[in-house]
């Protein structure tokens, strides 16, 4: 079996007649914290969407730990597709027994350890919490399952630089070895010190795609590197 987590095939998705992404290519190994870098608008969500089974009537192929069938992949794969379906006059606690009914992997003390963690408490409605707390709930949702990969689209936008942080360092302890993480993030420099590799999609399809070492190695900062990939469009 192949090591490769993540096997994104020729993927091409328009909507509206308007091309978002075109012959995308990416392998991500297991094991991995990969950042998927981007201007807003470049395809990020949609590209993490379409690995998720969220956004469909793509062309090409995504394979997730071998398996290409939506059902199959959504069963391996753990995304912080917001809290839309709910409703605000629902209890945290009961959205995580909805969680352990639809998802086999859903451990029930590690999302105790998590909201501990993240200070929320079971009892109190979608409607009462803030952006930040909305957001600290779907990260511990997200990290409770036990998946191979792991998608965050912007997961901490609202949360505090303190409580960022204390997130951010902890991460590498809520994944199994093995599983992979994909996290597109404005935070580029907060999350640096944790990725193995950088995806950059840029004009509608993937620009680069390096090891966060060869990165290092050309004495530059993960942001550098990014904001240079955009230099040439400022002049």
């Amino acid at each position: 079996m192949s090591d490769n987590v993540l096997a994104i095939k020729d993927l091409s998705y328009k909507k509206n007649q308007k091309t978002i992404l075109h012959d995308v290519n990416l392998n991500l190994d297991q094991g991995k914290i990969v950042a998927l870098l981007g201007e807003n608008g470049a395809g990020k969500t949609t590209l993490m969407r379409i690995i998720a089974g969220v956004a469909k009537n793509y062309k090409g192929e995504v394979e997730v730990d071998g398996t290409t069938k939506e059902a199959d992949r959504k069963a391996k794969l753990s995304f912080t597709d917001g809290l839309s379906g709910f409703s605000d006059s629902i209890k945290i606690q009961e959205v995580v027994d909805f969680y352990i009914n639809i998802f086999n992997d859903f451990d029930e003390n590690e999302f105790e350890e998590l909201r501990k963690f993240m200070k929320l408490d079971p009892e109190m409605k979608l409607s009462q919490l803030s952006r930040g707390m909305r957001e600290k709930l779907i990260i511990a949702l997200t990290f409770s399952r036990k998946a191979d990969l792991y998608l965050l689209d912007e997961p901490f936008g609202g949360i505090d630089a303190m409580a960022r942080k204390k997130i951010i360092n902890s991460i590498i302890m809520w994944k199994d070895e093995k599983a992979t993480i994909l996290i597109s993030d404005h935070f580029v420099n907060e999350i640096s010190t944790l990725l193995d590799e950088v995806v950059v999609v840029k004009n509608d399809t993937i620009l680069e795609h390096k090891t966060a070492d060869e990165i290092r190695e050309n004495h530059k900062s993960i942001e550098e590197y990014y904001e240079g990939l955009y230099e040439d469009d400022d002049e």
